[in-house]
């Protein structure tokens, strides 16, 4: 089984909530924007590096490093200062490294991971975006960004946002990940998503605690 989640943006509770709801799994994919937002960066990371997860790099992450294209609204970029004054040179070198994609065989299933669109990781691909152009020969395709859980299953392939740990839009305010595992076919694959709660009133504390925008709390008790 692989462990599919996306989108923590520095909610350490939520992650925490997440890891310890997952069962055994024998690797973890990671789609991107561990930071941003939310305010335990230096925590998100430091987990995410210790769990050794399959990670790629989201526009938060790769702003928080220092370059980005992707326009930010007001409370997302004063979070993306927020956070890169909080982190150390080597965290930062590590965000800034994180590839853009990348495909792994895990337990037989060949697994692509992207942020947003494959080829183009700021684009948003919400749920009527999916399609069996997106796959490209893997088994399942994970991608994030929109912080939106949903799964589809084509003929060619499996595509799966497995939602926000850390900041849900789907009006569930619960964290999201997904596991996946082989299905009863040689070649087949399934998709479990899931939901787990987590003191979001702790998460809201510490986001106004560190001044970081009010709006920024306000969402998380609504899942938007």
């Amino acid at each position: 089984m692989i462990g599919l989640m996306s989108d923590v943006h520095g909610n350490l509770p939520a992650l925490e909530a997440v890891l310890d709801d997952m069962p055994e799994v024998d690797s973890v994919v990671n789609a991107g924007d561990v930071v941003g937002y939310n305010p335990f960066p230096s925590d998100c990371v430091e987990a995410v590096r210790d769990h050794d997860m399959v990670t790629v790099q989201g526009n938060h992450d790769r702003a928080v490093a220092g370059e980005t294209s992707f326009a930010f609204h007001s409370d997302a970029g004063r979070a993306v200062e927020w956070t890169r004054e909080r982190l150390d040179d080597d965290e930062l070198e590590w965000l800034g490294d994180l590839p853009a994609e990348r495909e792994t065989v895990i337990e037989g299933m060949r697994v692509k991971t992207v942020h947003g669109e494959p080829g183009d990781p700021n684009r948003y691909v919400y749920p009527h975006d999916f399609s069996e152009s997106l796959l490209g020969g893997e088994d399942a395709l994970v991608l994030g960004h929109t912080h939106v859980q949903v799964k589809r299953k084509y003929d060619e392939g499996l595509i799966v946002n497995p939602g926000s740990v850390g900041q849900p839009r789907d009006g569930d305010p619960r964290a999201a990940y997904a596991v996946l595992e082989a299905g009863d076919g040689e070649e087949d694959v399934e998709v479990d998503l899931r939901r787990v709660e987590y003191p979001v009133s702790e998460t809201q504390k510490e986001i106004r605690s560190a001044g970081l925008p009010e709006p920024l709390a306000e969402r998380l008790a609504d899942g938007r």
